[in-house]
């Protein structure tokens, strides 16, 4: 809301004389064109001039005071003091008693063109102001009537109050009419556009908007968020990743979550390493918290890519965080398919320590790892316990048969 306008020029043309409208032309038809003013009475200019004077000098409770004491008779000098007394209300910060005061100038309907016009626009943005959404709407369409001016930023006022009463259909009727006068772009009007279309639950509109402002406003990233979002709402993973791809490589995407959303949606469209390495690098720059979720999601990108040295790694500081025995058991089977044999066995350990798992599962694996590491007797001892697993049992006694045959050529005793 702009600070009231000072009274200057309209209170000294009053004081001084008659204040004269532009001449009607018979002509025109417009109600501020044909509205004309006068001075106010003798007995009320005096009280209108020293209140002024007070204002001038930055007093205005004095300047109120004095036209509290006024007694006009005429009605219009009882119009225009209460437009100055609703100015100078306005003007303190007290809105209710300037919107009461606004009123009976506005009700009064007496005063001239311009005066007019300025006391109705003003009614409005306060009645706006205190939350009178119902209220302001047909006082700006009186303004717009008395003026025969149309104005963006009326309609956007006007569109603002149906919002708050969520009358979503004339939000847009509303707008379009402020965007059909608009002379650039007016972002608020698009906003207003798209959430409307959000309330009602119309994704596709929502997403002619935003296709329709990010050209527009190119700069604003949160933009470029929002459409990826929409897209995403409705599906369309294909225009979503793109989307968010280009809000990333313009520098828009500002937080963890986004990251996140991002990396996610290329993991899953085909291109897990890059997920990886984007996730990785913010990971490294602080902007992603280094926790057991985040690490598990960059060692998730990883696996998916078959990196399995940087996918183990990073199961390995996930498990490490809260002492999670399935993310050792997931670190202990990447190191066993690269052959890490000796470095498995310590993992499933800690695996079995921290529990969480199957047992049968955590002894196969290191059954498994114990072959690989050519130690036959703790690999059958480890089979025998997966065994006994249901899990298990099978896959454990079919292994059972093929180390006690290595056992038996390499001459082990079991």
């Amino acid at each position: 809301m702009q600070k009231v306008n000072t009274l200057a020029a309209a209170l000294l043309l009053a004081i001084g004389g008659t204040l004269i409208a532009p001449v009607a032309n018979a002509a025109e038809k417009c109600p501020i064109e044909k509205r004309q003013s006068k001075a106010v009475g003798q007995g009320s200019a005096k009280k209108v001039q020293k209140s002024f004077e007070a204002y001038q000098e930055g007093n205005i409770d004095e300047a109120i005071a004095v036209l509290l004491e006024a007694s006009p008779r005429d009605d219009f000098d009882k119009a225009y003091i209460a437009r100055m007394l609703g100015n100078f209300y306005a003007e303190k910060g007290q809105m209710s008693t300037a919107i009461k005061y606004l009123k009976q100038a506005v009700d009064a309907d007496i005063l001239g063109g311009t005066d007019h016009g300025a006391t109705l626009r003003l009614y409005a943005d306060l009645l706006i102001q205190e939350k009178k959404f119902k209220e302001s709407i047909p006082v700006y369409y009186d303004w717009m009537k008395f003026t025969c001016k149309e104005d963006a930023q009326v309609y956007r006022r006007i569109a603002i109050a149906h919002s708050e009463m969520k009358q979503w259909d004339k939000v847009l009727q509303v707008v379009d009419k402020g965007l059909a006068i608009s002379t650039k772009p007016d972002k608020g009007l698009y906003q207003m556009k798209l959430t409307a279309y959000f309330n009602k639950k119309d994704y596709k509109n929502a997403i002619k908007v935003l296709e329709t402002m990010v050209p527009l406003f190119q700069d604003d990233g949160r933009l470029w968020v929002q459409l990826a979002q929409f897209y995403l709402m409705t599906e369309d993973y294909e225009k979503s990743v793109a989307t968010y791809d280009l809000a990333y490589m313009n520098g828009f995407l500002e937080t963890s979550a986004n990251i996140t959303r991002l990396t996610q949606l290329l993991a899953q469209s085909g291109s897990p390493y890059r997920a990886a390495k984007i996730y990785e690098k913010h990971m490294k720059s602080g902007l992603i918290k280094e926790e057991e979720r985040s690490f598990s999601i960059l060692a998730s990108f990883y696996h998916n890519a078959k990196e399995l040295k940087e996918a183990a790694y990073y199961y390995g500081k996930a498990a490490a965080v809260n002492n999670d025995g399935k993310l050792y058991l997931k670190q202990a089977r990447l190191l066993t398919l690269q052959e890490k044999y000796k470095d498995s066995i310590p993992v499933l350990r800690q695996a079995l320590a921290a529990g969480g798992v199957s047992e049968g599962e955590v002894e196969f694996e290191l059954a498994l790892a114990y072959l690989g590491n050519k130690q036959l007797k703790a690999a059958y001892n480890a089979c025998l316990k997966a065994a006994k697993d249901d899990k298990t049992a099978r896959t454990a006694n079919s292994y059972l048969a093929y180390i006690k045959e290595k056992a038996r050529i390499y001459n082990v005793s079991l």
